[in-house]
């Protein structure tokens, strides 16, 4: 290879090796946090992700889509050719209305589903409404979390342990269930896992514990949904720059060094994770069923 040519390979590398790396400035939000106000602001692939046609003519329900992983899911959805409809908190709006602008701008149908997912009979309308809205389902990303840091058993409180519990795995089941009734063979639902099933933190008692259900939930339901063509997968995040961290998630001192002990020596950016979540979406991949894909900059924790 020329040297000219060496210098234009090298110009062309992805924007990976140009992310940011801690440490941080000190920031804090009040849960649950919007993206737009962290700093650096996250990459969600909004100039970078460039499609190729793999969910043609799809129809895709996310949660937690305004921010963080499910933003870059449902960016990379749409430039894929999938329609695509979000759910996320009325508090996030100010995100929200970016993603849906980022999603008709490729001329796909986005449709917003403000709520909260604690509450079974919204689960079950968010399901209908996106379904109609979309005029059919056939990709369910069940995305949204909370995540709270708390230093000790002593001082997490029933209420916080609960509000975990019910958005990170009740939610999954009372949508995963109104889902089934739309999900037609070819189908895909996929779950957000977490390194933490695995390899749980002293502070993410509970939110460890959801990570785990989530793991044995999606590897259960591929074996029960596998006869009727529909494949569940999950993948396993590890330390993602999401806003997710910044309201609760981590303690600051962590923040300013957060993704520092991977061995690339920085967090990821909810870009590099979309991907994964094209993959298991796609037909191409018809065959991987009751997988769980983790994505952790190199520890290999899963």
């Amino acid at each position: 290879m020329s040297k000219e040519n060496r210098v234009s390979s090298s110009l062309n590398q992805t924007d990976s090796e140009n992310y940011p790396v801690p440490p941080f400035e000190h920031q804090k939000q009040p849960f649950p946090g919007l993206a737009c106000k962290m700093t650096p602001r996250p990459d969600h692939g909004e100039t970078s992700y460039k499609g190729s046609g793999r969910l043609q003519g799809r129809k895709a329900l996310i949660t937690g889509g305004d921010s963080g992983i499910g933003r870059a899911v449902a960016i990379a959805y749409a430039r894929e050719g999938a329609d695509v409809a979000i759910n996320y908190l009325p508090a996030e709006e100010e995100d929200a209305k970016e993603v849906i602008a980022l999603i008709r701008a490729e001329g796909r149908k986005a449709v917003a589903l403000p709520g909260d997912i604690r509450e079974e009979a919204f689960c079950q309308t968010l399901v209908k409404e996106a379904a109609e809205a979309l005029g059919g389902l056939d990709l369910l990303v069940n995305n949204a979390g909370r995540q709270q840091y708390s230093e000790s058993i002593r001082d997490l409180t029933t209420e916080s342990f609960d509000a975990t519990f019910k958005t990170n795995v009740y939610a999954m089941f009372w949508i995963t269930k109104a889902a089934v009734d739309y999900l037609p063979r070819g189908a895909s639902i996929i779950n957000t896992s977490s390194v933490q099933a695995d390899k749980p933190s002293d502070i993410l008692l509970d939110y460890a514990q959801t990570k785990a259900a989530i793991t044995a939930f999606t590897k259960s339901l591929a074996k029960q949904l596998g006869p009727d063509g529909i494949r569940v997968n999950a993948v396993a995040p590890g330390p993602y720059w999401t806003v997710l961290q910044c309201c609760g998630g981590q303690p600051q001192e962590k923040i300013e060094q957060f993704g520092a002990s991977a061995p690339l020596g920085r967090p990821g950016q909810p870009a590099e994770i979309a991907p994964l979540y094209v993959t298991l979406a796609s037909q191409e991949n018809s065959y991987a069923s009751g997988q769980v894909w983790c994505s952790d900059g190199g520890t290999g924790t899963l």
